[in-house]
């Protein structure tokens, strides 16, 4: 019997061993997947940024090039409504209920008050004592 418990600590200190070795290495290569995230968001976030400014500088240069042949109010005028017209376009494109993706019989119904969707009722009440509609009787 005491052979059997030192075996009983082994196995423990074992598996303690491995649990701890499995942490360090999800530990490990978690940290390093989010340096790698960290990295690649801070490119975009500097593209985002550069972008930023091309589209200022494009604006102005637009305000700029129709400032040349009539009133500055007009060419601004003229800038704020192209500008208007991007940004409703892009909005109407990344909408998720516009598109190719849109269900066929319009948008889901949301419960009262909230936005959870409710699921489609069926068109007729179950049936007493038959079977389910949609399986078959295998007598």
């Amino acid at each position: 019997m005491d052979r059997l418990d030192h075996l009983e600590h082994l196995d423990r200190q074992l598996v303690d061993e491995l649990a701890q070795v499995a942490r360090e290495t999800v530990r490990d290569e978690l940290r390093e997947q989010t340096r790698r995230q960290r990295r690649r968001a801070a490119l975009y976030a500097g593209s985002g940024a550069a972008a930023l400014y091309a589209g200022a500088a494009l604006t102005v240069a637009l305000g700029l090039g129709l400032a040349a042949g009539l009133p500055d109010w007009a060419a601004a005028l003229i800038t704020a409504a192209v500008l208007g017209a991007v940004a409703y376009a892009l909005r109407a494109a990344a909408r998720p209920d516009h598109g190719p993706t849109a269900p066929a019989h319009g948008p889901a119904e949301t419960a009262p008050g909230t936005d959870v969707p409710v699921p489609p009722m069926p068109s007729t009440p179950p049936t007493a004592g038959g079977p389910a509609p949609g399986t078959h009787d295998r007598r």
